[in-house]
Formats: C-alpha cells, structure tokens, sequence
C-alpha cells in the first residue's frame, strides 16, 4: 500500500492509460506546462510533451467538439474543462453529439471520450464556479457518469473510463484533490456500475458520492453514539448505477437518506429517491430523506456557503427524523 493524494489518483490513472496507448490524450486551458488549475496534471507535459498534453484557447466549446471529433476518428481525448460550469458553454457538444452520434451511426461509430470536470463548493469560488450539476449529465443517455471520492477509485475509475468506447463525464470534487488516502501497489480498473459499501450497517442505509461520503460516515459515527446502525455506500459510478447493491441495502435497513451537493431542486439525489419509491415502496419504514444543498447560487462569502452546502451535522439530523 502507498498513499497518494486524491488529485494524484486522478493523475495517475490518465498516465498509465497514457503510457500504454499512444492514442490516449489531455488538453485543456493551462493543462500543459502550468499543470492545470488544480494542479492535477502537473508533470505530464513534461513526460509526455505537447503534442499529447495540449493548452486550449478558452472555449468550452471548442474543447468539447474537439474531442468528440477526435474520438470519432479513433483516438481516445481527455479534455479538461476547468470547472463544471463551464460545461454549459460545450452542452451542445455534449449532448446533442457525443451523446447520440454512437447510437445514431447504428453502433458503427465509437465516442471514446472522458470528460473531465471539476465540481463542487467549499472554495470560495462564487456562484459561476461552484455548482454540483450531476444530474444534467445523469439525465441524457448516451453518456455515463463517475465520482470517486478517494484516490484508489480515482484511478480505478479513470482506468475503466478511458478504455470504454463512450462518453464517460468523471467528476471531480475540488475540495478532495489535496486529501490523502491508502492506494494499492497495482490498482486495478474497477467496472462502472459498481458501488462500494464503505460501511456496514443494520438501521438505515446512507446513499451518497464524492466529497459527502466522508459526512456520511462522519454521521454514522455520530449516530453509533446514540445506538443508530448505519450502513453507508458509495455509488462512485451515478451511470450506470449499481440498483442492485441499492435495493438489498434498503430491504436490510428498510430507512433511507439521500446525501448529495445539489441544490435539492432537481437533484440527481430526487432521481435516487424515485428509483427506490418505485422498486422497493414497501420496504421503507419511513420516508425516503434528502440532504443537500440550500436552493440557492453558492455565496462567495465562506460563512454563507457553508451554511448552504450540507454537513454531517444535517445528516444526523435527518437519519434521526426516521425514527
């Protein structure tokens, strides 16, 4: 076992892809010689020079469309845009072409593609820089969706992502690239769709992703105190989603709460919650519980965005009301 960072994870999986197969790619605004805006690709233009790790003008757009050229032409990009909001200025790009070109080609065309994008609050970075917009992504077929929220799944997950011959969006929460965790000597692809049982439990169960996996269990240790079992799982992959690893939690503890960044409008985690009223209603002894985010733009003040984003605290709070 080795430690490494979350953003080292990240970094590591693009380079062994990289080093195996010529083909695999990285460009983004800054991602060369600066190593990028959090720093995540520091080093590979050095290793890999600039015709494999490439600066951009910046536009979204551009970036977006040109990987979805390159990868139907047999080349597997990277492209890095350097926080998810900024997506929307490549949205046409991603959805109505990298999406659905694969499918409208009859299978004839692959779109190995993977989408870099940096989400999340916690930096202070105002309301054009911060959002949590999973559920866009989750809502469009044709493209699959990651979150680690460790550095061992960040380069399992990468590894899985850059060899699939689809659109893959890997989130990355900002606020977890300096956090360390344990790595395995040799790392192996973990498949899409997979979850992880980060903690076992009997009362109810904590579904969540990213950065809220480390609240989720910050809660479960809260409510071991006052004799409340939790399990808690980590989805890392929202699509596909791992239904099966859901529903046998849920038959187990029959209490469910929901813990993600969203705003709670629209949420990814509302789209969680539909799934499980509608396959496993009457094995709930209680009603299905979300916790996110106010329905607010995040405040660049850091006492109001911390105030808006949910915490452990809130969890608790909301695990309690099930009993």
């Amino acid at each position: 076992m080795r430690e490494l960072t979350y953003g080292q994870g990240i970094k590591e999986g693009m380079r062994i892809k990289m080093l195996e197969n010529p083909d695999v790619f990285i460009f983004g605004e800054d991602v060369g010689l600066f190593g990028g805006c959090f720093g995540v690709t520091a080093g590979l233009f050095e290793e890999f020079g600039e015709k494999r790790v490439r600066d951009t003008p910046i536009s979204e757009g551009a970036i977006i469309g040109a990987a979805v050229g390159a990868a139907a032409v047999g080349l597997r990009p990277i492209p890095e845009l350097m926080f998810v909001d900024f997506a929307t200025v490549g949205m046409d790009q991603l959805v109505n072409q990298a999406a659905k070109m694969r499918y409208m080609f009859g299978g004839k065309l692959k779109l190995p593609m993977v989408v870099r994008l940096p989400s999340g609050a916690g930096v202070a970075a105002a309301a054009q820089h911060s959002q949590s917009l999973e559920a866009w992504f989750t809502h469009v077929p044709g493209l699959k969706v990651v979150y680690p929220s460790n550095a061992q799944d960040a380069i399992g997950l990468m590894l899985t992502a850059i060899d699939d011959d689809n659109p893959v969006i890997y989130l990355e929460n900002k606020t977890l690239y300096a956090v360390t965790g344990q790595v395995e000597d040799e790392v192996k692809p973990i498949p899409l769709g997979k979850a992880n049982i980060k903690r076992e439990g009997n009362d109810v169960t904590i579904i969540t992703y990213g950065k809220q996996v480390y609240d989720a269990l910050k809660a479960a240790e809260m409510l071991e105190k006052d004799g409340i079992d939790v399990e808690v799982i980590d989805l890392r992959s929202l699509y596909p989603l791992d239904t099966e690893a859901i529903f046998e939690s849920v038959k187990k503890t029959h209490k469910v709460v929901i813990v993600s960044e969203e705003a709670k409008r629209g949420s990814y985690a509302g789209e969680l919650a539909a799934i499980i009223a509608d396959e496993c209603f009457y094995e709930c002894d209680a009603p299905i519980k979300r916790v996110c985010a106010l329905n607010t733009p995040v405040p660049f003040s850091g006492i109001l965005e911390a105030y808006m984003l949910p915490n452990a605290d809130d969890v608790v709070q909301a695990v309690k009301s099930l009993f």
